[in-house]
């Protein structure tokens, strides 16, 4: 009898896992498709457009552009140069990532200051971010351009030596990492998929398609907004704008996308 209690249990449970399991794959599916039938009028091409205009045109105590801004490539020089960041700066002494370079053009050639540079950095549907806006723009003129992030110095090697140790880090209330999400294969959270990035076809697809447009909030996000949300989801303190910690978190997950062609702004759920 208690066999036949037991072989009934089992069947029922996978009668219901079965439909349940086809049931998420085919939300994913569906999901899949309402990016795909996003992506033609990714609404991402107006903070494009808004970032350009905001590159070329003069503001800051110093009424200059950010035309002369060097990304790593030369002064002005655009396309490309987010494939190969985060990077050392010799004039800055230091590894920056895009949001920290524009940062410190921000401060260098327009004469604001560092706090007033790193005001607002995400924004909002009452308030616009001249960050975001500045990304879409820069990372835009690397589409297509695969992937190519260099540790050929030392600044660059502790970064994503430090990076990797973060990734890893476990703490907070959870007790969770970045790898408890992203460390292996087939995990998701509700119907969202989770890129395994510590593989390599999951690190270049996580990496290459930031920055996003959400459809759910409305606004485009940059990498370090991602970074930041997923330190809120693991109950982590926030992880500041533009810190040390966060560019060696990018560096780390940047490096391991090299190849992939980049494709971003993207779309996102």
């Amino acid at each position: 009898m208690r066999q036949r209690i037991r072989a009934a249990v089992a069947v029922a449970g996978f009668a219901c896992a079965v439909p349940l399991a086809l049931a998420q794959g085919s939300a994913t599916e569906e999901i899949e498709k309402y990016r795909q039938a996003l992506q033609d009028g990714n609404p991402a091409d107006l903070w494009e457009m808004r970032g350009e205009g905001l590159w070329r045109t003069p503001a800051g105590p110093k009424k200059a552009t950010l035309e002369q801004c060097d990304l790593g490539k030369g002064p002005g020089v655009v396309k490309g140069a987010y494939a190969e960041l985060p990077r050392y700066f010799a004039d800055a002494g230091r590894v920056m990532d895009l949001e920290t370079r524009l940062v410190w053009c921000r401060v260098t050639l327009q004469g604001l200051s560092e706090a007033d540079a790193k005001k607002n950095p995400y924004g909002s549907s009452n308030r616009k971010s001249d960050n975001e806006a500045l990304v879409a723009y820069v990372t835009s003129q690397s589409r297509g351009i695969p992937m190519n992030v260099r540790l050929d110095n030392p600044q660059m090697k502790e970064a994503f030596a430090l990076g990797e140790k973060i990734f890893y880090f476990r703490g907070g209330p959870h007790d969770f990492a970045c790898a408890t999400c992203h460390g292996e294969d087939g995990k998701r959270i509700r119907l969202q998929d989770l890129p395994n990035l510590t593989a390599k076809a999951g690190a270049q697809k996580g990496y290459s398609t930031w920055p996003a447009y959400r459809v759910s909030q409305g606004e485009l996000r940059t990498f370090q907004w991602r970074l930041n949300d997923c330190f809120r989801q693991q109950r982590f303190p926030e992880l500041e704008f533009a810190s040390p910690a966060s560019i060696a978190l990018t560096t780390f997950l940047a490096y391991n996308a090299n190849g992939a062609p980049f494709d971003a702004p993207a779309i996102k759920r």
